[in-house]
């Protein structure tokens, strides 16, 4: 960076989630944009709009995009209203227990209940019968009201094995829209990603075409501007709409990696008001490519590992690359999501990449706190992982069969 603006102490709600003083820094500078990352104020409409008042660019989508995606139900409308499948379910917000038990009988159990605001994992209860509905429905009520300031709450299908698959989309806000093929992030804890990979393995040529032409048709249907990413859940030869990320995802170099488009660079000129530059033939996918999450947390109990990072050393050579936050004597603060380095290899194919991926791991030195690199080694040298047979729950229903210590 060429200029560092100080916004405040470290706890977030009193710098990165203070709008009026990023705004202030905004003003400071006379900066002409204002990218927002992921996380914070990424998603966050009324600071978009705060930034456009201000006569600066935003470098995400539309204010109203921003709601319309920030918001589940609203987005399972728009994806029905483009054609794309959903889950069995409520269809929109259920207000009373007799309602919640009317849905949930229409979808089977078990169901899921879903907070209509919530995101990155927050807000969902998985509900195997009639009884625990009866019980819990206006608790999960209430906390979706105490933590997204909305107590709608939704009911779907629960799929117990099904695979995270999502697509790249973008979009130029004039009805063009293009993927730029799909991610496999089926591999979470808690409903934290922790690896991903380009394009997602072991779906047949017809159902990725589908998938992939669901989500670019999202995007052209609503016209969406800048770059976002459709999420599906497959299941078999079925895939269902899940929600649209409106932002740049942590996990988007392993498509920059198999594309070669930089996304952050399509991400601001389409915010600069540019027509699609690419065609959907121009987008070409070569070899495979792997992320692991480096989180300061513990590998098997995930408890949070700030600290003095006293040692680090980044694996080099063919197909690696790092983005990273750290360095040796950085301090890992308690005050933010654990994410410290992502680890992005790129191979001639899946096995190529995997075996490179070990190796990065093997050379990558972390000393002063507890990484998940020990445990993101295990997984991937699973047979579930070999073979494509994990599924979303796969490394929830692992660990506690393989926790060491």
């Amino acid at each position: 960076a060429d200029e560092a603006v100080c916004i405040g102490p470290a706890q977030a709600t009193q710098s990165y989630l203070n709008q009026p003083a990023v705004l202030s820094a905004v003003d400071i500078t006379g900066a002409d944009a204002v990218h927002p990352g992921y996380g914070f104020l990424a998603e966050n409409a009324n600071f978009a709009q705060a930034v456009r008042a201000m006569g600066r660019s935003f470098i995400g989508p539309s204010v109203e995009h921003l709601h319309q995606f920030g918001d589940k139900l609203s987005a399972k409308e728009a994806a029905r209203s483009a054609g794309l499948p959903l889950l069995e379910g409520s269809g929109g917000a259920v207000e009373t227990v007799p309602d919640a038990i009317a849905a949930a009988e229409v979808a089977g159990y078990p169901v899921i209940l879903k907070a209509a605001g919530g995101g990155g994992g927050k807000g969902m209860r998985v509900v195997e019968d009639r009884a625990t509905l009866e019980r819990v429905f206006e608790v999960a009520q209430a906390e979706s009201a105490a933590a997204f300031g909305s107590k709608d709450v939704f009911i779907e299908r629960f799929l117990r094995r099904p695979r995270h698959v999502e697509v790249q989309v973008a979009g130029d806000g004039r009805g063009g829209g293009i993927h730029l093929g799909t991610r496999d992030c089926s591999m979470q804890r808690r409903h934290q990603k922790i690896i991903e990979e380009a394009p997602a393995p072991n779906l047949s040529p017809a159902l990725r075409d589908r998938i992939q032409e669901a989500a670019a048709t999202l995007v052209r249907t609503v016209k969406y501007q800048t770059v976002a990413t459709a999420e599906f859940l497959v299941d078999g030869d079925d895939f269902f709409f899940l929600e649209v990320n409106p932002r740049i995802q942590v996990e988007h170099p392993v498509t920059e990696e198999i594309t070669g488009i930089d996304l952050i660079q399509l991400q601001i000129r389409l915010a600069a008001g540019e027509v699609m530059p690419y065609t959907q033939d121009q987008i070409k996918q070569e070899g495979h490519a792997i992320e692991i999450r480096v989180n300061a947390e513990d590998p098997f109990t995930f408890l949070p590992s700030p600290g003095l990072v006293t040692g680090y050393h980044e694996p080099g050579g063919p197909g690696i690359r790092i983005d990273s936050a750290i360095h040796e004597q950085a301090m890992v603060q308690p005050f933010y999501d654990s994410l410290a380095a992502k680890l992005i290899v790129r191979g001639r194919d899946r096995e190529h990449a995997r075996t490179r991926m070990l190796w990065a791991i093997d050379e990558m030195v972390v000393d002063g706190i507890r990484t998940t690199l020990p445990l993101q080694k295990l997984l991937l040298e699973t047979p579930e992982f070999v073979d494509v047979t994990f599924w979303t729950r796969f490394v929830d229903e692992w660990v506690p069969r393989h926790r060491k210590g």
